[in-house]
């Protein structure tokens, strides 16, 4: 079985109000009839309008949505009906398509949701670059075998995912190494005590946003990065 992800990114002022219901309701269920295994939906929607100010935007087209599909084959010919559904309910959107290996340190069994229903909380999405002239080898090594480890002390998640890209699928207007998951409590949308796990301690949360910081500097090309509060819906 095979990962792809695709990136949905609409021009400005040109998200569908019902954007939740096309992905969630039409397009999920068609990538189902096609035959996909699981499909889990990410989108930007008013759920986590309380997030808005851990949103980074810093490429050309950041994401309103990640769309998730798990197939027994991403061999073009084979993935093509996926990619034409997508592009169908994506309309003017810009979408691009990652295979990637997933990685799943934390699975959500503490707020699990029904098929079709809304994780509580906040899932949050971070698209990464590999800073330039680092190898892939010490890059996974850092991230995958150091880093992991040091967000899951610092921060209140209760799910954290990492999708490595292994080649890119449909290319959009920027290339990515990696797509991050982490979920949190709701409290964490507009709380930084909840986000890094240390409510009532001022003193622990600039030792917590410290110690991230210089984590992530490590491996992440911080120039460009995009971070997108959404609401998850595993169908």
């Amino acid at each position: 079985m095979e990962k792809v992800l695709y990136v949905v990114a609409h021009p400005v002022g040109g998200v569908p109000a019902d954007l939740t219901k096309q992905l969630v309701g039409t397009l999920g269920d068609e990538l189902l009839e096609l035959g996909a295994r699981n499909v889990q939906v990410n989108v930007a929607d008013h759920d986590v309008s309380a997030a808005g100010g851990l949103r980074m935007a810093m490429s050309p087209a950041p994401a309103n949505a990640l769309v998730s599909v798990w197939v027994d084959s991403a061999t073009d010919h084979l993935r093509a009906p996926f990619d034409a559904a997508v592009r169908d309910v994506a309309g003017a959107a810009e979408v691009s398509a990652y295979l990637v290996t997933e990685s799943v340190p934390l699975a959500n069994t503490q707020h699990p949701a029904a098929p079709g229903a809304r994780t509580p909380g906040m899932a949050q999405l971070a698209f990464l670059r590999r800073p330039e002239g680092m190898a892939v080898e010490d890059w996974l090594a850092v991230w995958l075998g150091s880093h992991t480890q040091v967000a899951l002390d610092l921060q209140d998640t209760f799910a954290y995912v990492q999708n490595a890209v292994v080649r890119t699928l449909i290319p959009g207007t920027t290339t990515w190494h990696a797509i991050v998951e982490e979920c949190f409590p709701a409290a964490a949308m507009s709380d930084p005590h909840v986000f890094f796990d240390a409510v009532g301690d001022d003193e622990k949360l600039a030792r917590h946003q410290r110690a991230m910081f210089e984590s992530v500097q490590r491996f992440i090309d911080l120039s460009i990065i995009d971070v997108v509060p959404t609401s998850r819906y595993l169908l």
